[in-house]
């Protein structure tokens, strides 16, 4: 089934542990190397390895072993010692194995950093020992644990109490401090460093925040703070029905023939860190934020050119007192004549519906079938090249991506073209399936529905940038109310 998705799109695909299989931008059941014991079964190395070839990105070994001993999948003693003692055993089976040509595909170590942390697992030699047969390293967190709802552990969790601590740059920050030690690592070796699972909150999210504009500008927040801390890039995990941070939801089975898909806010997120990434491949993200935790800023360079700045405003009011203006200077160079933004847009961060992004929209809940509705809205803001600044207006909540280029111009990588799957003859999803082969695929009955929700449900809250030498900028925010209050400004 996978293969012949990549047959028809440009998708690669992770396989994960634990029911999991993980694709860039797409998610679905499947299973990974089996870790559950040390009876190695490498059926789906030799399958994946001779079906997909050189759109198998990589094989997870591994979820989360620090919660091994708690969740009942070993007996004592198991700690990092024990864990790098099966790693051998199971690379030693794979090197013995003929039917596994590849044998430098694995991710790991994937801890969840609950009971261990990465620096109590390097000092067993883990990379060192393992460096020749890891594509990836690879670590999976989440802020917020919100197991105790649906099976009773940890301890209860307020939303709405919880719901600030997203709502600032800390957030991101407070996240990323225990792998720093990690991602320098991972560059000293030449490997990619991946975040292979997270989101907002374990046990499929929290009402109220995992599917709120507050939680979109968390992850935009969160994506790029990783990128500027050189994580290589990050997996938000996908639920059924009843999970709430879900990128994108298709309408319960029976509801089909009248109901569309809903997308969650988060999926505007992914949108947005595309976009301010872009296509060259060669992008590298500065957090330039000196502007206080509710207005993070970075800055976005291309072969070492100044491309886009992103700024994000928290703030959640509706009168306009807390409006600001980014004034972006680039002290080694000259600010263009105009510059071009695009808006991330919603009346609160609280809201889950009529969320914006460039003036456009997918849809509300159940009225998404994957186009875009609205006009296209690029704003056009003109700088003052005498001043050597441009002023970027942000309102409370947004978030601004400003373009040095036209971002609408054609860049010779344009999507490839999409056909109809049916002839209409319903007003919504007229997409069919043969019957025969819906029967017989990897989906669930109602009673398996039960249990899903998140690879992690024992996983628990524990507890730079670039150093290339990039043209300098100044971002500089003042608030709108009546007078001007100009904020701590920053010197890259």
């Amino acid at each position: 089934m996978v293969a012949n998705i990549s047959s028809h799109l440009n998708v690669g695909w992770y396989f994960g542990e634990l029911s999991y299989l993980t694709a860039q931008n797409n998610s679905s059941h499947e299973t990974g190397i089996p870790f559950n014991d040390t009876n190695w079964r490498l059926a789906i190395a030799e399958r994946a390895q001779s079906i997909l070839g050189d759109r198998l990105y990589g094989l997870q070994a591994g979820n989360e072993p620090d919660y091994y001993l708690g969740h009942g999948h070993r007996v004592e003693p198991y700690d990092v010692t024990e864990y790098t003692n099966e790693f051998a055993s199971l690379v030693e089976a794979i090197q013995n194995n003929p039917n596994v040509p590849i044998k430098n595909m694995l991710i790991g170590p994937s801890l969840a950093s609950g009971p261990w942390s990465p620096d109590r697992l390097w000092p067993t030699g883990y990379l060192d020992k393992f460096k020749d047969v890891l594509k990836i390293i690879a670590m999976e967190h989440y802020p917020t644990n919100n197991c105790f709802a649906r099976f009773g552990l940890g301890s209860p969790v307020d939303p709405q109490k919880m719901f600030p601590n997203f709502l600032n740059h800390n957030a991101g920050i407070n996240l990323i401090q225990q792998y720093l030690d990690t991602s320098a690592r991972a560059q000293a070796l030449g490997k990619p460093f991946i975040m292979f699972e997270t989101n907002s909150a374990t046990c499929g999210g929290l009402p109220g925040l995992s599917d709120s504009f507050g939680a979109a500008l968390w992850a935009v927040d969160y994506g790029l703070t990783m990128a500027a801390a050189n994580f290589s890039g990050a997996l938000l995990h996908v639920g059924g029905q009843n999970v709430y941070y879900n990128p994108f939801t298709a309408p319960p089975t029976n509801q089909s023939s009248f109901h569309q898909w809903t997308v969650g806010a988060i999926y505007y997120s992914v949108l947005v860190v595309a976009e301010v990434f872009g296509k060259s491949n060669v992008s590298q993200i500065v957090d330039t934020s000196n502007n206080g935790i509710y207005n993070p800023s970075y800055a976005v360079y291309d072969a070492g050119a100044l491309s886009k700045v992103v700024l994000i405003n928290y703030i959640d009011d509706a009168s306009g007192a807390h409006d600001i203006t980014g004034t972006i200077t680039m002290n080694d160079g000259q600010v263009p004549s105009q510059v071009y933004v695009k808006y991330l847009l919603a009346s609160s961060v609280s809201v889950k519906t009529n969320i914006t992004w460039a003036g456009q929209t997918l849809g509300n809940k159940y009225q998404v079938d994957g186009r875009f509705k609205g006009d296209l809205d690029i704003v056009k803001i003109q700088c003052d090249q005498g001043a050597n600044q441009c002023r970027i207006p942000l309102r409370a909540p947004s978030l601004a991506v400003v373009f040095f280029t036209d971002p609408s111009a054609a860049s010779g990588l344009e999507p490839a073209p999409t056909f109809a799957t049916t002839v209409v003859t319903k007003t919504v999803n007229t997409a069919t399936i043969d019957p025969l082969i819906l029967a017989t695929s990897n989906g669930h009955s109602g009673k398996d529905r039960l249990w899903l929700g998140s690879t992690s449900p024992g996983s628990s809250n524990t507890g730079h940038g670039s150093g290339a030498f990039l043209p300098r900028i100044s971002l500089l925010f003042a608030l709108v109310a009546g007078t001007s209050m100009f904020l701590t400004g920053l010197i890259l």
